[in-house]
């Protein structure tokens, strides 16, 4: 006899499916942001790759991603291949939650393995190839994301075992992007021209808001949906997702202004987006007042951060390590001082003991070491991959000279993010109407080169 197909709540299916839709718009909205915080001659390259990270990453987690971090058995350290090509996985008790089926869980999950590596290769911007980097997604979704991922949300993994918190991603996502990009910004090396010029500001700030309103938007689904149903427990992750925001959006803009005497958009979203991160891994273990103190000091930890890479003296183009990375570390390090038992409790059915808040003083430990291993593991196998595919004929991580100053969106996708048309117009002194005698459109990457002959119309 057939075993009967479990009955679940169609209202818990449908709040994770439309969780899954926010977080594919994160994606894209990686992509503006980080497109914004480029120079113009770079920027469709930097969409392209974040979107290439999804379409990557969604055919490795069928081919064996979802197995490998989801399987229902396995070791302390990584899953098998018993779900491989999501061979039955559909109607069955999730292993995220006995209220969501198996194909839900699989789909919702495979947009936070899309978005790591889109988050990670920001520090590459401006300089690394596409062919590698592609790949680079692909072997790093399988032997980076997926054991960190099976460590902290796989009931098998040796973090879950020991007691680690993480809600909604602080290690396999924030922490092992961040730590990735600053692998990737070591071994690329800096820019051409990097340190003694101005010209490396973000070329379009409206990109940049565009891309923090799409990420800000999104993380609703990405910690909302963390509770895998639709309960009181999500609620208070969107309210404590929504409030850390706004303080490290204030908290980022105070600390500009008290330097620049400005109110800095770009402090505004770079403060948002620290404090997003720094209460991902507690949204689901901590209240309003926490979601205060956590995005307060998440945006300063990482403004801080941001300055590593001048004392460091390393090229994170695009600020990810100071934002993810850190901001990871400390959100979940946070998460062992201010999770509490009832806010775990909200959905009816998870019962931890809490953080130094209920006097459970081993927590703080257990989050550090979650941290620290994710952090380690994602900076030193990320650093291996780099450095065997750079020695490998035609997987040179970096773009030429040439290519480098002509910018990737020409040198690598031959199309540009923005066109330029010149045109000259004369008036026809017989019918006094005006006529274009000659047009001349230019890529952005063109402007600063001779025009050169105008085209005749």
């Amino acid at each position: 006899m057939d075993t009967p197909t479990p009955e679940y709540s169609p209202g818990d299916i449908g709040w994770i499916l439309t969780s899954t839709a926010l977080v594919w718009l994160m994606i894209p909205g990686v992509g503006y942001f980080y497109s914004g915080m480029a120079r113009s001659k770079n920027a469709l390259s930097l969409i392209v790759c974040c979107v290439l990270s999804l379409v990557v990453v969604t055919c490795q987690w069928f081919i064996w991603g979802y197995s490998l971090t989801f399987s229902k058995t396995g070791s302390i350290f990584l899953g098998n291949l018993d779900n491989a090509f999501l061979r039955g996985v559909l109607g069955e008790p999730s292993i995220g939650s006995s209220k969501l089926p198996d194909l839900v869980f699989c789909i919702y999950q495979c947009m936070f393995a899309a978005l790591t590596p889109a988050l990670a290769i920001g520090s590459a911007a401006e300089r690394g190839r596409l062919l590698p980097m592609v790949l680079f997604m692909f072997i790093w979704s399988t032997v980076v994301y997926d054991p960190i991922a099976y460590w902290t949300w796989n009931p098998n993994g040796w973090s879950a075992k020991l007691g680690g918190l993480d809600f909604a991603g602080g290690t396999p996502v924030h922490i092992s992007s961040g730590f990735a990009s600053l692998a990737y910004a070591l071994v690329l090396g800096k820019r051409q021209g990097h340190g003694h010029s101005n010209d490396f500001k973000p070329h379009n700030m409206s990109n940049v808001v565009l891309g923090t309103a799409l990420l800000w938007f999104g993380w609703f689904g990405f910690n909302g949906g963390s509770a895998l149903s639709g309960n009181l427990r999500a609620a208070m992750a969107c309210v404590v997702t929504n409030l850390a925001a706004a303080v490290g959006a204030i908290t980022w803009m105070c600390i500009d202004y008290r330097i620049e005497r400005k109110f800095s958009a770009l402090g505004f979203c770079s403060g948002a987006v620290a404090g997003l991160v720094a209460i991902t891994p507690a949204s689901g273990f901590v209240g309003p007042g926490p979601a205060v103190a956590i995005g307060f000091l998440g945006a300063v930890a990482c403004n801080l951060a941001v300055h590593l890479k001048h004392w460091l003296n390393f090229d994170d183009a695009l600020d990810v390590f100071a934002v993810h990375g850190v901001g990871g570390y400390i959100g979940s390090l946070l998460t062992g001082i201010f999770a509490e038992k009832y806010i775990a409790a909200l959905d009816g059915a998870t019962e931890i003991e809490g953080g130094w808040m209920n006097h459970n003083w081993i927590q703080f430990p257990h989050q550090l070491a979650d941290a620290t291993a994710g952090a380690a593991w994602s900076f030193f196998i990320t650093y291996l991959i780099l450095i065997i595919m750079d020695r490998i004929p035609g997987l040179s991580l970096r773009v030429d000279l040439e290519g480098e100053i002509r910018g990737l969106d020409a040198a690598e996708i031959g199309e540009n993010a923005y066109y330029h048309v010149d045109k000259i117009v004369a008036v026809d002194p017989a019918t006094g109407q005006q006529k274009i005698v000659a047009e001349h459109i230019r890529g952005v990457n063109d402007l600063n080169t001779p025009q050169g002959d105008m085209q005749e119309k």
